[in-house]
């Protein structure tokens, strides 16, 4: 994986004339431009599951998703380290109107698409045992688990095709309500005890997962029928974007069902219920911990880059399109993932999510890696940080005594 330096002299150029900007447009390189082309190595992992299987003979390989991701990445991002650079100021423009970009998100779902209907094929020619075909499960489910961020590249942008694209995407995993509840609910309630999104300090992931799925719904649910009330009509109808995203799940599962067989039904919906896990489990720790202060007049404050966690790892930036940029993403959240930024002031992860995910499903070992880099953002004012209720109650009591 390259991440080589930019062209030399690139970040010297200081004029910030309009003709010293198009000069410095004209000199600076992506060192990553060709390197996003690996995250489109992540919907062709059914295809390279059976090829390893049939290369060694081994029926391990039918998990090779959940050994890529969560084996081979985090020492990918140990061995390549940390990447904060940042594409200067005068480029950002031009970087973002750059199409290529763009199509390294779009090509990921047709391949997506393709490898589930390969992997239906594999569970209904009878050649695999139960266990490899939940294996094999298991690593579709990494493709539509990481399908949920290529969704929400999409989804955040004004094109009408974008947003679109960002609902095919979600249709293998059933999280259709996610395109409306990420945009309208938890980029609005982020990092506030209202958001279902947002996970609290003391709060295991395993208490998190329930809490974040039935109130993303709930939520997304509320958001649509509120919009459907304003033009006088029923959550009921047609019109509802929620169904609509639900209604494609549906005939996507049905469609494969019919062409393949009822055997391949239950191994749709392993692969569906891990990969929306995989997207709460990143939910979980961007926002762990962390508060918006409210201001005189009740209200939240702005939303800043201190209010999410950043991480610079190289190689699961590449794969996640710069997602672990959570900062800048919700300090400029149509801002595209080519163009996202590192800033100094948002608080750090020790390394990049694929390795913080293996460090989240074992809760004595998160709170130890985490609770104290909670406290020190907020130097120890226990009080100012996102607390889940027991921990805010004593909290509170040991402030007021103390004062």
């Amino acid at each position: 994986m390259s991440v080589a330096p930019a062209a030399t002299g690139a970040h010297e150029l200081h004029d910030h004339s309009p003709a010293g900007d198009q000069l410095e447009a004209t000199t600076w390189r992506d060192p990553k431009r060709y390197a996003w082309l690996l995250g489109l190595l992540i919907p062709t992992l059914p295809f390279l599951a059976w090829g390893l299987v049939h290369a060694t003979g081994l029926a391990v390989f039918w998990l090779y998703g959940p050994i890529l991701v969560f084996g081979i990445f985090p020492l990918l991002d140990l061995a390549i380290g940390m990447d904060a650079r940042n594409p200067p100021d005068s480029v950002i423009k031009w970087l973002e109107q750059d199409r290529y970009y763009r199509w390294c998100t779009y090509v990921y779902l047709p391949i997506q698409y393709a490898g589930l209907v390969f992997a239906c094929w594999l569970w209904s020619n009878g050649q695999l045992s139960s266990i490899d075909s939940v294996g094999l499960a298991l690593t579709v489910a990494m493709v539509s688990g990481i399908a949920i961020n290529t969704a929400h590249e999409l989804g955040h942008k004004r094109a009408s095709l974008e947003r679109w694209l960002s609902r095919v995407a979600l249709a293998q995993s059933g999280y259709g309500h996610f395109f409306i509840e990420h945009n309208r609910g938890h980029h609005v309630r982020v990092a506030t005890p209202e958001d279902p999104a947002s996970a609290r300090l003391g709060e295991s992931f395993y208490a998190f997962l329930p809490r974040t799925v039935i109130g993303s719904v709930r939520s997304a649910w509320e958001l649509e029928r509120t919009r459907l009330h304003r033009l006088d009509r029923s959550p009921w109808s047609p019109g509802n974007d929620i169904l609509g995203a639900w209604a494609m799940t549906v005939v996507l599962f049905a469609a494969l069902t019919a062409g393949f067989g009822l055997i391949v039904l239950p191994y749709l919906l392993i692969q569906a219920v891990v990969g929306f896990s995989l997207l709460e489990v990143v939910n979980y720790l961007e926002h762990y911990g962390l508060l918006r202060q409210k201001r005189e007049d009740g209200r939240y404050e702005r939303t800043r880059p201190e209010h999410s966690w950043n991480s610079n790892s190289a190689a699961s930036n590449v794969l996640l399109y710069h997602l672990q940029r959570h900062s800048d993403h919700h300090a400029n959240p149509i801002r595209r993932y080519q163009a996202l930024r590192h800033v100094d002031e948002a608080p750090q992860l020790p390394t990049g999510y694929a390795g913080m995910i293996l460090l989240a499903v074992i809760p004595p070992i998160w709170r130890r890696v985490m609770d104290h880099r909670v406290l020190a953002h907020y130097q120890g004012e226990l009080t100012q940080a996102n607390l889940k209720p027991g921990l805010r109650r004593r909290a509170l009591r040991r402030y007021r005594t103390a004062a």
